[in-house]
């Protein structure tokens, strides 16, 4: 009892912490090198915004987190190293962008690919349970088992990004992810790696008070490219500490990150368009667009990730309840894939 006192004697420091980092940079991240955090681009296809607003939510975040980190080995006499070297690398790739450095998607994407390589090797990180017979061989080969990571990783991290486009869109679904895996860890007994998710989810909603419904920060290329590589250690973890569980359960609660990056890509390959360019045809942009269409308001950037993140935990719920059931967990998923693309489709020849 006296431990758990402590760690929410802490957690409630740490929120406190928190909430003033994010109040003191979004206050004062604008003056920074002459307003070089300043989103001004008001012309390019993902912006919807008509003011200049800091990207400098990730830097909040990760000072957040690296306080969290330093509390955490207080606490546990634990280093999470990978988390450290991980989110600090991917944070600094998409800070690039968010100081103006003209650096191409290409090269991001391998600066990105060559990070996560390094400490995927490094710290040994796999995913060990997997519903499929025939990868579960292959994992057991270390050089495919470290490309299945890297994937799984780009397709989070990338996906994160590319649904940052609203005000709360990828913090609300951040949250809706990291809640279902607190359960699933505080229901194994897991509390240590409870309360580091725990810590995550503070962090996000601390974020939401600067950033919903009216934006006075955004998370920047550096805060969606944390957020995804917190969300994506997240998952492998748990999915490590609790064979119990589908493996496809947790490709049920990624759909939207991952089938986002994987849907948009080929649907550019068939327009003939760059697959690594951003444009205006993701679904949150459809649903604003029709919105804006037929319910004309002010609201509609914020509502677009209300509306978004309702129907995602709707559908992900019949997946919670049947986490444990494999063959479930495979067909629902791949009944959300159909889904995605029956309703994108008809949304799409709506708007246009």
């Amino acid at each position: 009892m006296q431990t758990d006192s402590i760690e929410l004697s802490f957690l409630s420091l740490f929120t406190f912490i928190t909430f003033f980092i994010f109040l003191i940079v979004s206050k004062y991240s604008h003056k920074l090198n002459q307003g070089i955090l300043l989103d001004k681009d008001f012309l390019k296809p993902q912006a919807f915004h008509n003011e200049a607003i800091s990207r400098s939510g990730g830097i909040a975040a990760l000072l957040s987190l690296l306080i969290f980190l330093s509390i955490y080995y207080l606490l546990f006499s634990k280093i999470l190293y990978q988390y450290f070297f991980i989110c600090t690398s991917l944070f600094l790739v998409g800070y690039l962008d968010d100081i103006k450095k003209r650096v191409s998607s290409n090269i991001r994407l391998i600066l990105m690919i060559v990070f996560l390589i390094i400490f995927i090797n490094i710290f040994s990180i796999e995913i060990k349970n997997v519903d499929l017979i025939f990868l579960s061989n292959w994992l057991d080969n270390k050089i495919f088992s470290s490309i299945f990571v890297l994937l799984c990783f780009l397709f989070i991290v990338n996906g994160a990004n590319l649904i940052d486009g609203f005000n709360g869109l990828l913090a609300i679904n951040s949250i809706i992810i990291n809640s279902v895996l607190l359960y699933i860890n505080i229901d194994n007994n897991i509390f240590e790696f409870s309360l580091f998710i725990t810590a995550q989810i503070i962090i996000i909603l601390c974020f939401l008070l600067f950033n919903f419904p009216k934006a006075k920060i955004f998370l920047g290329d550096s805060g969606s490219y944390l957020f995804g590589s917190l969300i994506a250690l997240n998952i492998i973890f748990t999915n490590n500490l609790d064979p119990s569980i589908s493996a496809f359960f947790f490709c049920v609660l990624l759909f939207y990150l991952f089938f986002e990056v994987f849907f948009s890509f080929f649907r550019k390959l068939i327009q003939k368009k760059s697959p690594l360019l951003p444009d205006q045809n993701h679904l949150h942009m459809l649903i604003y667009k029709y919105l804006e269409k037929n319910y004309p308001s002010e609201n509609n950037n914020y509502l677009t990730s209300l509306y978004l993140n309702i129907v995602y935990l709707i559908l992900v719920s019949p997946g919670i309840y049947f986490m444990h059931n494999p063959l479930f967990s495979k067909c629902w998923f791949f009944v959300l894939l159909v889904f995605y693309i029956v309703f994108y489709m008809r949304l799409y020849k709506t708007v246009k």
